[in-house]
């Protein structure tokens, strides 16, 4: 049931993939992700150079000997050879999974093709997804309105735009928005897609570099402590409510522009990470993050979502009749 067309493009056990989180996205999280049967993924721009990243790329390797991938968001103010440097410490590496986000990666694909990468780009709309298929990506990412980061501003669920997105292209589809679970996991693969995408789930883990107060600050919000910030310059990103978060909301009622708010967002998302002062920044998770319970190390989530998603499975098809699967509520769950 888990070998999907994602399984056999990247050579992994289990159709789940880490998402390319900024500041968070690091070795031993990637390779901890790959060991247990997903594909990790390291966040280039996590790292101040390309150096640096092909360091992170080599250590990944010593860490493990399984597949994983490099996310390079392909963000407007950056400079053609900064892009170019840290796409040339992806391939010199080694690395054959590439994901891009931002805006197109056209003028990359052949030279990541060439070199052997598969291109897997993250879009928000079906109109995307049909852009990277034609420009030769090899999957897509299609992100519903439920992740964290930056939705679009269409503002449509992965309930709709998976099936979609199905429906449009022919190219892998990878569901990223609203998965932490197995029970998210079969709903995606029912819906169209050959793989889920998850981010604020594995950010939740021990191996992820966060400090035990943001570990808390996880487990306690409930899926009706995200925002959406930005919306008003059309840049939406949905964060967890924080000081930081509100203040950037009011700033936003009061017509303040993009410069005005860019020493508050990101914010100093090192220092909130590796501190635990949740007050000093912008932390990018998904309405997921309301399932977030515990802390459990990758590779027991990942064990538990594949026995859930085989429950799942058993349940719906037991009798020959529909029987939805339920966890029983326990003590003290938010």
């Amino acid at each position: 049931m888990l070998k999907t067309r994602v399984t056999e493009l990247f050579g992994i056990k289990y159709p789940i993939i880490q998402g390319g989180m900024w500041g968070a996205s690091r070795a031993e999280l990637a390779a901890a992700v790959s060991d247990a049967g997903g594909l990790g993924i390291l966040s280039a721009f996590t790292f101040p150079s390309a150096k640096e990243l092909a360091a992170e790329i080599q250590k990944v390797k010593k860490l493990t000997d399984k597949p994983f991938g490099v996310n390079v968001t392909l963000l407007p103010h950056l400079r053609s050879e900064e892009i170019d440097g840290y796409l040339s410490a992806v391939i010199d590496g080694g690395t054959k999974v590439v994901e891009t986000a931002g805006r197109s990666p056209e003028p990359y694909i052949e030279r990541l093709k060439s070199a052997g990468v598969k291109v897997v780009h993250k879009c928000t709309g079906v109109r995307f997804a049909i852009t990277a298929q034609r420009i030769g990506c090899d999957a897509v990412a299609i992100d519903g309105f439920e992740c964290a980061g930056f939705p679009g501003e269409d503002d449509v669920t992965s309930l709709i735009l998976i099936p979609l997105t199905a429906d449009a292209v022919e190219i892998p589809i990878i569901a990223s928005g609203g998965f932490g679970d197995g029970r998210g996991l079969v709903a995606a693969l029912a819906l169209g897609a050959d793989a889920v995408n998850m981010g604020t789930r594995f950010l939740a883990t021990q191996e992820a570099p966060t400090h035990p107060t943001v570990r808390q600050w996880l487990v306690q919000a409930s899926e009706r402590d995200t925002v959406l910030v930005l919306r008003s310059i059309r840049s939406t990103a949905r964060a967890l409510k924080n000081p930081t978060s509100e203040k950037v909301l009011e700033m936003e009622k009061q017509g303040a522009s993009a410069k005005e708010m860019q020493r508050l967002v990101p914010g100093d998302l090192s220092k909130l990470l590796e501190t635990g002062d949740i007050d000093s920044g912008i932390l990018s998770v998904g309405q997921v993050v309301g399932l977030v319970h515990d802390i459990p190390t990758v590779k027991q989530l990942i064990d538990r979502i594949v026995q859930e998603a085989e429950e799942v499975t058993s349940r719906l098809s037991a009798n020959g009749r529909f029987q939805a699967l339920r966890k029983p509520v326990e003590a003290g769950q938010k």
